[in-house]
């Protein structure tokens, strides 16, 4: 009996040797060839064709800055629920890689009972306890690679959750940069805001007093007034965008608005890299892309669970051993005597084939939909990191223009000023003269902000780099 189920077990475990995974194997998609080259936007000077920069956030300097990028990364929510998702992920390629390992379990019941007379042995009780106890084991041929792809299946998914997790790290970085940068521009917009309504404020006292003299009319005392309460109503409106942008930000880094430091409102100048960005290539911008690895990533899980459904189509086949005893006594049960074993192969093979078929039809199905998904990633990345790329570059050619309206406005505040010393022009005059000049700084002010966010999310495009977390 030894010698047969020796022989029995050698030749399962080479049958077993000698299996393979059924369903279709993985091959990575190939992005077009025409998503390798140089950005259509970048040939601008305010670019460079050097990688993408790894913690881009630095590049700005801010002490202050790095600090709150620090205390997101290791707060914010989100990223607590994507590392949670990796570990979800993690434990079940744990739970895929246990069917490679053989299954136990252990029985044991005991009951107490009456037998008939006519059943009862010779000087036995008719009333005793039975005691039953087992041990059974099982151990399934991966055969047909069901198991295998499986594990294929779970690696996928864990990938993607790690890529996912990247993914959330590029929105919070991004995400926190701008609200940081928001609320510094917001503070230098507010500072040009106030100073136009002090000189507004000059005007309407200084046309107060020409109407007094007979030297201006009512209506230019009105309209004085009104230009002035017009500009101060904007005040509230950047002081509520800038406190929205640190309610934000506190947000971002795991706090209550109340828990922000203070230090976080001190900057009063817009936030912004003066030097040409790196860029790269499509090739390198999609090698970084978290969300791209993602899609890939997904689509190999979809590709292997066509082989575990495909698995289905085969019989299955089990190897299974059992011991146990049955007996009246804790003696009994552990006597030589009562002792009983079993070994040998289990085979299921299921007769309908239909629903194997439909759950195959419907992996094939998931996995069109895992290509479709990545193609799409693939060129929305793309699409992103251009408008991102255009519109920066337009961001910084509309501010050279305002520079240079701000600096005609100046140079003409300047003269006025001169002009009014040598009593060629009145006070009102030189007035309308900086408030225009004011004027000039608050359209730049606005447009110092508007460059900040373009680049940022620039930035947020182009992705970082994400090589240390990405082995967490």
């Amino acid at each position: 009996m030894i010698s047969r189920s020796r022989a029995l077990l050698a030749s399962l475990s080479a049958l077993a040797l000698s299996a393979c995974a059924v369903g279709p194997d993985y091959v990575k998609p190939v992005p077009p060839t025409t998503s390798s080259g140089p950005f259509l936007s970048a040939a601008d000077a305010a670019f460079t064709a050097d990688s993408a920069p790894k913690d881009w956030w630095r590049l700005y300097d801010d002490p202050v800055l790095d600090g709150l990028v620090g205390d997101a990364l290791a707060k914010n929510t989100d990223l607590r629920v994507a590392l949670a998702n990796i570990e979800k992920a993690r434990a079940g390629l744990r739970g895929s890689r246990a069917g490679r390992l053989p299954s136990a379990s252990v029985g044991g019941q005991a009951t107490y009972g009456r037998l008939p007379e006519s059943q009862r042995l010779a000087g036995a009780p008719r009333e005793d306890w039975t005691i039953d106890a087992g041990l059974d084991v099982g151990y399934e041929l991966d055969l047909f690679g069901r198991v295998s792809r499986d594990i294929e299946a779970a690696r996928g998914d864990l990938d993607a959750a790690r890529a996912d997790a990247d993914a959330v790290r590029v929105v919070v970085v991004a995400d926190t940069t701008r609200a940081y940068a928001d609320a510094a521009s917001g503070a230098a917009r507010l500072a040009v805001a106030q100073h136009i309504v002090d000189l507004l404020d000059k005007s309407v006292v200084l046309t107060q007093r020409r109407h007094d003299a007979g030297l201006a009319t009512g209506l230019d005392l009105a309209q004085m007034a009104a230009l002035r309460d017009q500009r101060a109503a904007e005040i509230p409106a950047i002081e509520a965008e800038r406190q929205a942008a640190l309610f934000r930000l506190a947000t971002l880094t795991g706090r209550t608005p109340a828990e922000l430091p203070p230090i976080a409102a001190e900057r009063a100048v817009s936030l912004e890299v003066l030097q040409p960005i790196p860029v790269g290539d499509g090739t390198a911008l999609l090698a970084r892309r978290p969300d791209v690895q993602a899609a890939e990533r997904r689509l190999a899980a979809a590709t292997a669970r066509i082989g575990v459904a495909t698995a289905d189509l085969y019989p299955k086949i089990t190897l299974g051993g059992s011991v146990g005893s049955t007996g009246t006594g804790l003696g009994d049960i552990f006597g030589a005597g009562p002792l009983r074993w079993l070994l040998g192969p289990l085979l299921s093979w299921t007769v309908n084939p239909e629903p194997a078929r439909a759950r195959i039809a419907g992996a094939e199905a998931d996995t069109q939909a895992r290509l479709a998904e990545f193609d799409g990633t693939v060129l929305s990345a793309l699409e992103e990191t251009e408008t991102a790329l255009s519109g920066y570059g337009h961001a910084l050619e509309r501010r050279q223009a305002l520079q240079s309206a701000r600096d005609q406005a100046q140079r003409a505040a300047a003269i006025t000023d001169a002009q009014l010393r040598e009593g060629t022009v009145d006070s009102l005059r030189l007035l309308d003269a900086q408030r225009t000049y004011a004027e000039a700084q608050a359209a730049l002010a606005d447009q110092d902000a508007e460059v900040s966010r373009r680049q940022i999310d620039l930035f947020r495009a182009l992705a970082g780099g994400w090589s240390a977390q990405s082995s967490s």
